[in-house]
């Protein structure tokens, strides 16, 4: 331990309790054959005891290794000690993921919220418990430091527990604590903890994490699952004001973010202030900082990942990663096809939990593509033996690098088509044919040139006029481009310049492509028609761009002159506001000329919190729908 490290623990306490105290072979003599043994978790895994237990195999046939995720090494794991132990883990990590893959290990399926109670009720009872904690302060109390998560329940319902008494370990605050003499055995020991050094970030897990940050509004509380892309969500918040943090774990890239005022907890409905976690996966710095810091709350996962707890926060805001998601929005995030390669994790409980905050997101995130861009990550179908982690009722937004889907109520035609829109474009055709052949699209809905820009059948409507007219609003089309001309050159000078902002005489091809080559949830067209002998006439068309770094759009649409004033314009800012808010949208902006009169009514008399800006002749609105 460094010398200038704050002693929180009662420096005479080996003394005081050394009749429990025993070296790690000492303390391992007391397990007996057919033991169900837990091993301590994440980076507090007791390195020590996990060893002594390994080099203690041949007298231990038979013993269950019960754990969730660690690190550091697994010589239990060995597939040479196969005979004596067998690993049954809740979360697979790289240590014994080969073991488990090769069939010579278990993995138990389970909500991360569900475990404490397998214990506690005595459906999985443990017979000896390997933990690792700080050394008893002058209460006798001990701290378990980075990792309490699954690891207080096992202690409390071990036969046995030995205890790895470390004063390297960070004296966590909040409900961490365990009482020395319900610890049986102390095993002494001063050794550096397992660190991990931040994940990498990619330009793919970059561009995720930009789409992310995008969902994320200021007062926000966050939950940030394992791996790369929830890490690379936290490079694009720095704008972001009073983020508040209830997740089940985090890393150092934390520490900047509270230092500069990012996170403060400050509108935080429940725990207010404070940073909840279970456990953390860092290096010596992270540790050092948790140290007795009052500003972290270190909790059990039965109240962390307790999906009522998650929901009490407003602007609950869950980020999890998968594996492979399907057009129906099956989430699949443990296995590779028949081969398991990770843990159901606190996924679900944080999805579900986000998703009934008040102005909450549950968002699955993933690249696009695997094994080198060769693989879709986003199928027809999951992969054959791929496990449904979360349900396509459950899925909420779904994140790749190339944007961002929102699921939830959608139709399977709305959800396919979502979701081929933000699949790499090498796939988008392929995935477009397989969705017609299974029946989630229609076949007329197959597009040109291998791209999806055909909008959804669902956003028709119709708007009666006063003189019974009746509009017949549709998404805009790639075959309309001859529409799109026609409606632009029988506009007016004056149309076209509150429009535009500049007079135009020409329409660009370019530009007309712009219109109709969307995705129809980033860049969402509706068209206003009526109908004609010869098919139909656009009228009018309403449109936003979505700007994903604010989840905000800009929003602008334009009514033929004999049509204006009938309150076309009104019924296509509420529609569009529908939709925006369908596709998980957080308001929409737009610039006005001083002298569109027309344009501002319609904007201030909309159902949204409106805020303007004045300058040089141009009006700037933001209308927010929350």
């Amino acid at each position: 331990m460094s010398e200038n490290k704050q002693i929180s623990y009662d420096p005479n306490w080996q003394e005081k309790y050394k009749r429990m105290i025993a070296t790690p072979e000492e303390a391992v003599k007391k397990l007996k054959p057919g033991n169900r043994v837990f091993i301590g978790t994440g980076c507090a895994q007791p390195l020590e005891l996990v060893q002594a237990l390994a080099n203690r195999h041949a007298e231990l046939p038979d013993t269950e290794i019960v754990h969730l995720l660690t690190f550091g090494k697994a010589p239990y794991a060995a597939k040479e000690l196969s005979d004596y132990f067998r690993v049954n883990s809740f979360f697979i990590s790289e240590n014994v993921r080969d073991i488990i893959q090769e069939g010579l290990g278990d993995y138990t399926p389970i909500f991360l919220s569900d475990i404490p109670r397998l214990f506690s009720s005595g459906q999985h009872p443990l017979d000896v418990a390997l933990i690792q904690v700080t050394p008893p302060d002058e209460r006798g109390m001990c701290s378990l430091g980075i990792s309490v998560d699954i690891v207080k329940s096992a202690a409390e319902n071990a036969a046995l527990v030995i205890a790895q008494v470390n004063p390297q370990m960070p004296r966590t605050l909040g409900d961490s604590l365990i009482q020395v003499h319900d610890l049986d055995i102390l095993v002494p020991v001063d050794t550096p903890l397992i660190e991990i050094l931040p994940p990498e970030v990619t330009d793919v897990t970059r561009k995720i994490g930009a789409n992310i940050a995008g969902l994320v509004e200021d007062g926000s509380t966050i939950e940030l699952g394992i791996g790369r892309i929830p890490q690379a969500v936290l490079e694009f918040l720095w704008e972001k004001k009073n983020l508040g943090i209830h997740t089940e774990m985090f890393t150092d890239a934390i520490m900047d973010m509270i230092e500069s005022g990012v996170i403060t907890g400050k509108n935080k409905s429940v725990d207010r202030g404070k940073i909840v976690a279970s456990f953390c996966l860092g290096t010596k710095k992270l540790y050092d900082y948790i140290d007795n810091n009052p500003l972290f709350s270190f909790h059990p996962t039965e109240y962390v990942n307790d999906s009522y707890v998650i929901s009490q926060q407003q602007k609950m805001v869950a980020i999890n990663v998968a594996l492979e998601v399907d057009l129906t929005g099956q989430i699949c995030a443990d296995s590779l096809g028949t081969r398991f390669y990770s843990g159901i994790g606190g996924q679900v409980d944080f999805n579900r939990g986000a998703a009934r905050s008040h102005g909450g997101k549950a968002i699955i995130a993933l690249p696009s593509t695997a094994k080198n861009g060769t693989v879709s990550r986003i199928t027809t179908s999951l992969s054959k033996g791929a496990g449904v982690v979360t349900t396509r009722g459950d899925v909420h937004y779904v994140v790749t690098e190339y944007g961002v889907a929102y699921l939830h109520g959608k139709s399977v035609q709305e959800r396919a088509l979502a979701l081929i829109s933000i699949a790499h474009p090498d796939f988008r055709q392929q995935l477009l044919e397989e969705a017609i052949e299974a029946k989630y699209l229609r076949r007329e809905l197959a597009d040109v040139e291998g791209k999806i820009r055909v909008g959804p059948e669902e956003l028709k409507t119709t708007m009666l006029l006063d003189n019974g007219t009746q509009i017949n609003f549709r998404p805009i089309h790639p075959t309309d481009e001859p529409r799109i001309k026609d409606l632009f050159y029988n506009l007016s000078q004056q149309t076209i310049y509150y429009r535009f902002m500049k007079e135009i005489k020409r329409i660009p091809q370019k530009q007309i492509q712009d219109f109709v080559y969307i995705d129809h949830r980033n860049e969402v067209a509706i068209a206003g028609t009526l109908p004609e002998a010869y098919g139909e006439d656009i009228i009018a068309i309403g449109r936003y761009y979505l700007n994903p770094k604010t989840n905000k759009a800009e929003v602008a649409f334009i009514v033929q002159d004999q049509w204006q004033n009938r309150g076309i314009g009104t019924f296509l800012l509420k529609y569009l506001i529908t939709i925006a808010r369908r596709n998980g949208i957080d308001g929409f902006t737009a610039e006005v000329l001083r002298d569109n009169k027309a344009m501002q009514v319609v904007l201030n008399n909309c159902d949204c919190k409106v805020k303007t800006h004045v300058q040089e002749g141009v009006i700037s609105y933001q209308l927010d729908f929350n």
